[in-house]
């Protein structure tokens, strides 16, 4: 059976060149559904890399309570103080405990690739910003100043907006704003941001309060107690959250629709290139009835018949996947994008086409390629012998 089956195997294989037209249907086809599902999902895998890259288990964000987002959190000066002198958060040389009272807000900037306007988050920390996020770097420039318009800029946002490179001027919010430095953050979403002197954004928007309190805790298991101080404090009405964990809240919904996009699309593409694959595969199947009813009649079984069928179909899904994953790599592995989130102004991340993605690509293409294969094999055993070579 084994040398009957290489040898009808190797025989269909070769005859592949004589029907290229058919069979590059089956590798088009397949090659487009991989390319498009891996590519979409790049994106979901580099959006949620980049947010969820944010967080620290020794951080906790503080929100007003009930909001899902800073952009819709407001936190009184009062309220503040109190959460920073909360017990479990960490203290510095000085004896002060390690935490910032943000304000967050959106200004417009026009993108570089365009020039149309864009929504860019513009963050106002406190003085221990890099005591609090020891992963900001300043790459260029200097810190800013407090009292004074000046602004740092991430890496990934000057790289997709105008008028963030050193020593330049914005204008936002009737007001002129210099650049002073550009900051590098490990790839995380507050690379996409703005950020000020806390005190300077609150005037320049003629703000009174804050919108979120994160702080530096003694260790990841000082969360708890520095919940409990504060959803216990009757003066306080608040939300306090392991930094992954709201920031993993905060990409969840962007990624679940980029995943459903992805197998959406990629779901209808599969069916498609499944019935090619059919196809085709009925094509070769009929074209070659008198010499599979030639093999059969002078010895050869069914199975041999049915597995080659199988292996062409598999071989050329299989051929097509790897061109598709290929393509996935090359065109979209890498490349720089930005989205809008649900609750984020423009996040700037990396389209991430991981080994994994490559591989369940491929995998998917295999599939399609034994579907596609499945009935054209039973219909090459089930042929009639006798009635193939009266119809030659």
């Amino acid at each position: 059976m084994f040398k009957q089956t290489s040898a009808i195997t190797a025989m269909n294989l070769r005859a592949i060149p004589q029907r290229i037209g058919t069979s590059s249907v089956i590798v088009v086809g397949i090659a487009g559904v991989v390319a498009v599902l891996v590519s979409v999902l790049a994106m979901a895998v580099g959006f949620h890399k980049t947010v969820a890259n944010t967080g620290r288990a020794d951080r906790a964000i503080v929100l007003r309570g009930g909001s899902q987002a800073e952009v819709n959190s407001s936190i009184s000066r009062d309220n503040a103080l109190t959460i920073l002198d909360a017990p479990g958060i960490q203290k510095d040389a000085a004896g002060k405990p390690v935490g910032s009272a943000e304000i967050v807000t959106i200004v417009n900037l026009p993108k570089i690739s365009d020039g149309s306007d864009s929504n860019v988050t513009l963050r106002g920390a406190g003085p221990q910003l890099l005591v609090l996020r020891p992963e900001i770097k300043l790459i260029e420039g200097r810190m800013f100043q407090p009292a004074v318009r000046e602004l740092i800029a991430g890496k990934s946002a000057a790289k997709q907006f105008r008028g963030l490179t050193l020593g330049s001027k914005i204008s936002f919010r009737e007001s002129e704003w210099t650049v002073v430095g550009i900051f590098d953050s490990n790839g995380d979403a507050h690379e996409s941001e703005l950020m000020a002197d806390s005190e300077t954004v609150l005037s320049a928007f003629r703000r009174l309060g804050f919108q979120s309190v994160t702080v530096l805790l003694d260790s990841a298991a000082a969360f708890d107690t520095f919940k409990d101080a504060l959803t216990t404090n009757p003066s306080l009405t608040v939300d306090a959250k392991r930094e992954p964990e709201y920031y993993a809240e905060q990409s969840k919904r962007l990624t679940t629709l980029l995943n459903f996009l992805a197998f959406f699309v990629g779901g209808i593409m599969a069916v498609g290139a499944m019935f090619g694959a059919l196809n085709t595969m009925y094509s070769a199947v009929s074209a070659r009835s008198l010499e599979i009813a030639t093999l059969r009649a002078i010895g050869f079984g069914a199975l041999p018949v049915v597995i080659s069928v199988f292996v062409e179909a598999l071989l050329l899904s299989l051929l097509g996947g790897i061109i598709g994953a290929a393509l996935a790599w090359i065109f979209f592995n890498g490349n720089t994008v930005n989205t809008l989130g649900a609750n984020f102004s423009q996040v700037v991340f990396q389209l991430t086409v991981s080994p994994a993605l490559l591989i369940s690509g491929i995998v998917l293409a295999c599939i399609i390629g034994i579907a596609g294969g499945l009935f054209p094999a039973i219909r090459a055993a089930r042929l009639q012998v006798a009635t193939a070579l009266r119809a030659a």
